[in-house]
């Protein structure tokens, strides 16, 4: 049976990327360090309250020192870090040395300038009072220092392998194309080597005597197949390589030998048996590796750095065509299956147009045929003998012992068979049948022909099975295809209704067929021909019982080998195991074809056994490595003498058998075996007389005679290089010009017309040709007259540069311009940016005196997590707050609440006089809470704060402003600086206070009650929070230095308050840590040393919030800022989400974040992951509509070049995106107002205004871009509505390739091609009548659908293009529909989940499925029988998949790995349901929800999936299973090869700074994709162990994880 091509598609349509941090290595080990003594240990002080002094009290301030340390990457003004020690027991202590000076320094790194003034006096108290704690911001300690610095060597080390490695690289390119070859050609290598060639060990006599002769002349060695002709070859090349390495010692010329064959197949084969023989470098080259396209320099290569090149001779002679070879440099000539040199075959060619016209003999090379019978047609043997002989300048030989011969290579017994007389072919009932309905039909009538001849040759059920093999579904299209390619390519068009007729008449008679009831075979006359039932005899004597032996049954047809197979598979015995062994071209409809591979796999099976008969045309007889057979059946006999002694050379066993069937009466028959055995001796005597000194002499006259016919052929040598062109080599050089035009263009057209008896023919080349047409001279044959038109084209493209010196193309196909542009931007690159600090909203409202104010009420959702009462409060400003969403606060451990910000819609007026007290309140809450004082100047004020009246349980945006003010609060606190405090005071009044420590403002209470037990000189309880003097309860309470103290007097019968010590923790954003609710809140002090505010304490508990509320607030003030100056409205907390950027490796998800600025909030990582995917379908929609006519690479190309992260850069620093990134998170410093100048307070002295900067990654910024598409999309997700998210993507990208604000307006770019619109035929209506029976969608343009299941490999199938465009359309649709389904439905994972887990959804290997699931595969149209083959047994292999698994939601994973067309026309069968429904993307969300989402509800399945991902896998076995972290996965560019359009990136894996791996591909995903293959090859079962000890690894779970991904290369 035939045997179907494996499956070898690995293609990985994965936009994948692994981030891993960099590694830092650490110890733990005190020793190491070179410490020395333990005592003197510092450990680290980590400050519960972010990095205040404030909680630090309890540190001794003899062993405490502060020092500063220079901070890398930070500005001017951030240089300096305060570093706070202090010596502990070193069983305490946490290793940290920034400095590298090895002392065990422990670091605590506080804000940019720590306050450290001493202390004031009491006559300086007033000023002190001041002064608040220190305003540090936390910055968490990394070895950042230590992690760019190993950066740095990773990536020194990697260009300098990258460097040392380009040469190697760059010239395995010149294998590409032999490494890209098709599946099935690289297959056939390794299929020789496991056929292991023999190495020469002992030549025979006869093989030696020939070999003596071919030293001496040109020799074709005639001898037997199976004789071991090509030893005689690998006998004389030796002797010829080692006079070349003489002659090369001698400072003579290079020069090369040529192996020549005339297959493809017999590439493969002769070079491994020559590999394995020969010592010197050898080279194999076929067409399908693309050495059309090589350039000169290429083949310069080649020809410096082997001895020997064994190619096809059409190669060699291109080669001398072009003058990239020249005769003279070849040394030695050998033409395998010499007798092929006829004609204009290659071999002829060669010897005609070079190796003739070389006056100098001596520089022409040695000339070696081999043949098994000089002469392959029936003629005259010596004449025929001797023009081989002349043509290829050789004498014939063969040994002159010929009993030798037939002692060492076995002869067959040679027998007749006759079988009884045939029937005249005639026609079955079925085929009567068909006659009487479809004989019309011009396409069937080579089927209706060849049923004839087969019931006469095979009998009547072959017949009938004839129509069964060309009536199948496959073979049916084969024939429509033909139909409507004929009808749309005649001038004179038909109405399409004779089209629809007979592609009726085709598909009734495919019914009739298929439901034809064929029936089992009888063993007798006319089910079976008596031909047949004598093969069967035979058969049967030879397999009656378990053998090993092999039998090859020859035959003239593939159809006859393919039912003979069929057949006997019913009636053979069964130890007959039959195969096919026939030609790689396409037939007709019915035929069988194979591929390379699967003829080298039917060998193979045939070697080793599986197989026991092949059933083969007359591509077994020569060439092919075929083991020795038992018996050989000439069923068809042969038509020439070389037919008969190649197929009879096939029975080399002993005791082997060679059956010549003949028919009984048939004189042909019998004159066919006579005349075989006749030429045979004549033949032998030809070359048994020849004498043995025979010299070579009289044939260059004898081949001029020979050439006689084409002595006024024209020819043309180009000047320069020397290259010639002929008539014979015109067809090839204009046919290789056409191919090189960009518009993808048809074959040259010739038109031929006859006049007085002669041809003269025109050829008219493609409209983009820059020569349309030549005239040819005139010619008595139509092939010469072709051949002259193509000559003269040739010259007037040369004439017109169009050619160059080497007759080779200067037209290229065009690549886009930008295809090998560097459009990714490095991840680690980053550069110091502008900062908004504060909404311009501020400023563009400030300077006069507002006679409105709008409200925004601030107030806790749950206000009874913060601990203490509270009351909200107000933001007034000049100009109405947006509506933002509510902040989450931290309040006490594992308690929260939102806070909520409620925007009224409606001003309120404003008066003067309150004005004034709402500014004084304002400047009041600055100054007792947060310790500074500010001017009072009304009209530079930003906004103002208000109390709220208590009692109010909820607040709409529609209540009055002026109502919810608390009035009487603003009234107290407008005429009191404080609550004044006497001795006479009732104590309930003391409770529930706000007070502050007058000479340290970091010191802050609530009041609880008074403790009458205690009086201020009692010892300080056990209980209370450290303070620096704790004696007693006044020394307590005052902070003053000694001397002042000494100076004060206290009254010793104040009462004693117990409070609780206000933490200043302003970041309320941030988690409330288990450390900070373990200090000790509770004081014991005395109210006369303090000062009690006005503020009721309500309202300073809530006002102790509004840092954080107001960082917030304008946090999302100035992201909305840059969505406004896009032109967006998008929801402020998307806004902000998209802008956020809380580390300095935010994009390295799963990784340690570096600098995490903690209470950010979300950052932009998962919005820039849906805004990536959209990003990449509205580009892909645009460049679609305005580009209808450039084919796939092209869209590719320029969608690259909009949604690469450098043109995204580009824009967003030509829009200062950068200012409104934000990147640090709440800051002391920043929350305060600008405008209002600052009196006292911290940084009073820095003046109003301050420049601020940050550090950004060049792809940070890109990323955000991503991000704000993300948000303008999600801000209108509930309604479906794209628009805002199209909108920025025309900011974003800002090319003229997408200049569209609305989704309508894409449909509204889209011109329907002409093929769209054309009227459907009878087929292309089924089709859609078919799809919308499966579908449920009914296609308004059947030919639309027609394309989406087009193949490329019928480029033009009746004016529809092929799937490509609408595969490249559908699949970011398709794309856009899971990742929106994975977002929404998984809101909780990061983006790398999100896209390892995408990867399954959109992988080829679900999408074929997915295709054969809902019967696409049944639709495709193709013109390959190797995409039939593979199809086909895909969906075998799947379907029982599906049952062996009981239907299981991932049935498909099981599978082995699917063609690529099967997924492609899921895609274009989407690209194409979105244009026929005009842009309608609920389409695709539609087919979604039906035919995908079941797959996929529970994801969690495909957890192996995604990690199956080698860059996936190897991260994941280097960090979990063999605990490493000082790893880097890096890719670059390498230089191109001479000659070649083809850039390479290069991938390495290296380990502790070593490579390990490296990988090669046109892009950097493919490159890592190989590199980490080989890393896994190489780590793959070694034990930690053994890796740590292999590598010299020391990581540990504390190090900092992680290893860098550097993305050079596209960022797509």
């Amino acid at each position: 049976m035939m045997v179907p091509s494996s499956t070898e598609t690995d293609l990985l349509d994965l936009d994948f990327t692994v981030s891993m941090s960099q590694a830092v290595s650490s110890t733990h080990e005190v020793d190491l360090l070179g410490l020395g003594p333990m005592e003197s240990a510092k450990k680290v002080i980590a400050s519960p309250y972010g990095a205040d002094f404030e909680g630090l009290d309890f540190l001794d301030p003899a062993t405490t020192t502060v020092t500063t340390l220079p901070s890398p990457g930070l500005d001017d003004q951030e240089r300096s870090l305060p570093i706070m020690t202090q010596t502990s027991s070193p069983f305490d202590m946490d290793l940290c040395s920034p400095d590298n000076t090895g002392a065990a320094t422990s670091t605590l790194l506080l804000s940019h300038e720590p306050d450290l003034e001493a202390q004031p006096s009491l006559e300086e108290a007033s000023h002190a009072s001041e002064e608040s704690e220190p305003e540090f911001d936390y910055i968490e300690p990394t070895p950042q220092q230590k992690a760019m610095e190993s950066k740095r060597i990773y990536k020194q080390k990697f260009e300098d392998w990258r460097l040392k490695h380009a040469k190697i690289v760059t010239d395995e390119e010149i294998r590409l194309r032999e490494r890209i070859v098709a599946d099935e050609s690289l297959s056939i290598r390794e299929l020789m080597r496991k056929g292991q060639p023999n190495k020469i060990t002992s030549p025979r006599e006869y093989q030696l005597e020939l070999f003596e002769r071919a030293k001496q002349q040109n020799t074709i060695a005639v001898l037997d197949t199976g004789s071991g002709k090509t030893l005689i070859a690998v006998l004389l090349l030796r002797y010829i390589l080692d006079q070349e390495l003489e002659d090369r010692s001698a400072g003579k010329k290079h020069r090369i030998a040529f192996f020549l064959v005339d297959s493809v197949t017999l590439v493969f084969q002769q070079y491994e048996f020559l590999k394995v023989n020969l010592d010197q470098p050898i080279e194999c080259f076929c067409g399908e590796m693309g050495t059309d396209h090589w350039a000169k320099e290429i083949w310069e290569k080649q020809l410096k750095q082997n001895m020997i090149i064994l190619c096809t001779a059409e190669i060699l002679h291109q080669c001398l065509m072009r003058s990239f070879i020249s005769i003279d440099q070849i040394n030695l000539l050998i033409f395998d299956e010499a007798h092929h040199a006829k004609k204009n075959h290659p071999y002829a060619r060669i010897i005609k147009d070079y190796y003739i016209t070389e006056p100098d003999k001596t520089k022409r090379p040695r000339v070696f045929g081999m043949t098994a019978s000089p002469v392959d047609v029936r003629s005259d043997f010596s004449r025929s003998a001797k023009e081989l002989e002349v043509l290829l300048h050789c004498q014939i030989a063969t040994t002159a012992d010929l009993a030798l011969l037939r002692t060492s290579v076995s002869r067959p017994t040679e027998k007749v068979a006759e079988y009884d007389e045939l029937q005249y072919p005639y026609s079955t009932r079925l085929c009567q049948e068909l006659e009487a309905r479809y004989m019309h039909m011009e396409t069937l009538s080579k089927i209706f022909n060849s049923a004839k001849m087969i019931a006469s040759e095979l009998g009547e059920w072959c017949a009938d099975q004839l129509w069964s093999f060309a009536m199948a579904e496959k073979e049916a299209l084969k024939i429509e295809r033909r139909i409507e390619k004929s009808f749309t390519s005649e001038r004179n068009r038909k109405p399409i209704e004779v089209l629809d007729a007979e592609i009726n008449d085709l598909r009734e008679a495919q019914t009739f067929a298929k439901e034809w009831a064929f029936r089992e075979p009888t063993i007798d006359v006319p089910s079976l021909s008596s031909k047949v039932l004598v093969l069967r005899q035979y058969l049967n004597l030879i397999y009656e019982r378990p053998t090993d032996a092999r039998c090859i049954v020859f035959v003239d047809r593939r159809y006859t080998a393919q039912l003979l197979g069929y057949l006997f598979a019913r009636i053979g015995s069964p130890h007959l195991k039959s195969g096919l062994l026939i030609g790689t071209r396409y037939g007709e409809p019915g035929d069988a074809k194979l591929s390379f591979k699967q003829q080298m796999m039917t060998l193979h099976k045939f070697k080793k056994g599986d197989l026991n008969c092949l059933f083969a045309t007359s591509v077994a007889e020569e060439g092919l490595d075929i083991p020795d057979c038992n018996m050989v059946i000439r069923f068809d006999l042969y038509s020439t003498l070389i037919q008969y002694i190649q197929s009879r050379g096939r029975a080399r066993h002993a005791a082997s058998k060679y059956i010549h069937m003949i028919e009984k009466g048939n004189r042909k028959h019998v004159q066919a075996v006579r005349d075989v055995r006749q030429g045979e001796a004549v033949m032998r005597h030809f070359c048994e007389t020849l004498p043995a000194d025979r010299i070579l002499q009289g044939n260059d006259a004898d081949l001029d005679a020979a050439l006689i016919k084409e002595k006024n052929f024209r020819t043309f040598v180009d000047p320069i290089s020397g290259a010639k062109l002929t008539y014979a080599s015109s067809l090839v050089i204009l046919g290789h010009f056409v191919s090189c035009l960009n518009d993808g263009s048809s074959p040259p057209n010739f038109i031929l017309t006859a006049e007085h008896g002669q041809y003269t023919c025109e050829v008219v080349l493609p409209e983009s040709s820059p020569v349309h047409s030549a005239k040819g001279r005139p010619s008595a044959q139509k092939a010469i007259a072709k051949r002259s038109a193509a000559f003269e084209a040739c010259v007037l493209l040369r004439q017109g540069g169009h050619l160059d010196e080497h007759l080779v193309s200067t037209h290229h196909k065009h690549l886009p311009a930008m295809r090998n542009a560097h459009l990714a931007l490095s991840m680690n690159k980053s550069s110091s940016y502008d900062m908004k600090v504060k909404p311009s909203i501020w400023q563009d409202s400030r300077g006069s005196i507002p006679h409105s104010l709008y409200m925004m009420v601030l107030e806790l959702e749950q206000p009874e997590n913060l601990g203490r009462p509270s009351q909200p409060i107000a933001l007034l400003t000049r100009t109405p707050m947006p509506h933002l969403p509510s902040a989450l606060l931290h309040l006490q451990l594992n308690k929260t609440s939102n806070m909520m910000f409620t925007s009224l819609q409606d001003p309120f007026h404003i008066a003067e006089e309150h004005l004034s007290k709402l500014n004084v309140f304002t400047i009041r809450i600055y100054k007792d809470i947060f310790n500074k004082k500010f001017e009072v100047n009304e009209p530079a004020m930003s906004y103002w704060f208000a109390p709220i009246t208590k009692g109010f349980k909820s607040i709409s945006n529609e209540a009055k402003a002026e109502k919810l003010i608390d009035w009487a609060i603003l009234d107290y606190v407008n005429t009191n600086e404080c609550w004044k405090w006497d001795i006479e005071c009732p104590h309930h009044e003391l409770e529930n206070r706000f007070m502050i420590d007058k000479w340290d403002g970091s010191r802050r209470f609530w009041s609880v009650k008074v403790l009458p037990n205690l009086s201020p000189g009692d010892p300080v309880p056990d209980d209370a929070a450290p303070h620096r003097y704790m004696n007693t309860i006044i020394d307590y309470t005052v902070s003053l230095f000694s001397k002042s103290r000494q100076r004060a007097v206290w009254r010793q019968d104040q009462p004693v308050i117990f409070a609780h010590r206000i933490l200043h923790r302003l970041n309320w954003l941030d988690d409330y840590t288990e450390e900070e609710s373990k200090v000790k809140k509770n004081a014991y002090v005395c109210p006369e040393p303090l000062l009690f505010s006005a503020l009721p304490a309500s309202v300073a508990a809530m006002a102790y919030l509004v840092p954080s509320a107001i960082s917030r607030i304008e946090s999302h003030l100035i992201a909305l800022e840059i969505c406004d100056a896009l032109d967006l409205q998008v929801r402020p907390d998307l806004a902000l989400e998209a802008v956020t950027k809380d580390s300095e490796n935010t994009h390295e998800h799963r990784q340690e974040q570096v600098h995490l600025q903690r209470g950010m909030g979300k950052n932009y990582e998962r919005l820039e992951f849906i805004g990536d995917c959209f990003l990449k379908m509205a580009t892909s929609i645009s460049i679609f509509c305005i580009s209808p006519n450039n084919d796939e690479y092209e869209y590719h190309v320029r969608r690259m070049l909009l949604i690469c992260n450098k043109n995204l850069f580009t824009t967003a620093i030509n829009k200062e995106l950068y200012k409104y990134i934000r990147s640090t998170g709440f800051s002391r410093r920043n929350w305060y107002p600008q405008g209002i100048k600052l009196l006292e307070g911290k940084g009073f002295k820095k003046g109003d205004e301050e420049e601020h900067k940050h550090q950004l990654g060049d792809k940070t910024i890109a990323d955000v871009c991503e991000a704000l598409i993300g948000a303008a999309l999600l801000s209108y997700n509930s309604n479906s509505d794209m628009d805002m998210a199209v909108k920025a993507v025309t900011a974003l990208v800002s090319s003229p390739d997408h200049n569209v604000s609305r989704w309508a307006d894409y449909y509204k770019l889209y011109t329907k091609p002409l093929y769209q619109l054309t009227q459907p035929t009878a087929v292309q209506s089924n089709l859609a009548l078919q799809i919308e029976q499966k579908m449920g969608y009914r296609f308004r343009y059947p030919r639309l659908l027609m394309s989406a299941f087009v193949h490329p490999s019928l480029p033009s199938f009746g004016g529809i293009p092929c799937y490509q465009r609408l595969e490249f359309l559908g699949d970011s649709l398709l794309d856009m529909a899971c990742v929106d389904f994975l977002f929404h439905r998984h809101p909780d994972r990061d983006p790398q989940w999100l896209t390892e887990h995408k990867m399954a959804m959109v992988s080829n290997k679900f999408l074929a499925a997915l295709s054969v699931k809902l019967g696409f595969h049944k639709h495709l149209r193709f013109s390959s029988q190797v995409i039939e083959f593979q199809n086909r047994d895909y969906a075998t292999e799947l379907q029982e998949a599906e049952r062996d698994f009981n239907g299981a939601r991932d049935y498909w994973t099981t599978t082995k790995n699917p063609p690529k067309c099967l997924s492609d026309i899921v895609e274009s069968y989407l690209g194409a349901i979105f244009v026929d429904s005009e842009f309608d993307f609920t389409r695709i969300e539609r087919f979604f929800d039906e035919h995908v989402r079941w797959f996929f509800q529970d994801m969690s399945i495909y957890d192996t999936f995604a990690n199956n991902h080698p860059v996936t896998h190897l991260n994941n076995l280097l960090t979990l299973s063999l605990g490493c972290t000082n790893y880097r996965l890096m890719a670059s560019s390498i230089p191109n090869a001479a000659g070649t359009d083809i850039e390479h990136q290069v991938a390495v894996v290296m380990i502790h700074g070593e490579v390990i791996a490296s990988g090669t591909a046109a892009n950097s995903k493919n490159a890592k994709v190989k590199a980490s293959e080989k890393a896994l090859e190489k780590l793959r079962g070694m034990a930690p162990f053994e890796f740590r000890a292999k590598f010299g690894c020391g990581c540990t779970e504390g190090d900092v994880q992680g290893a860098d991904m550097e993305e050079i290369g596209a960022a797509i």
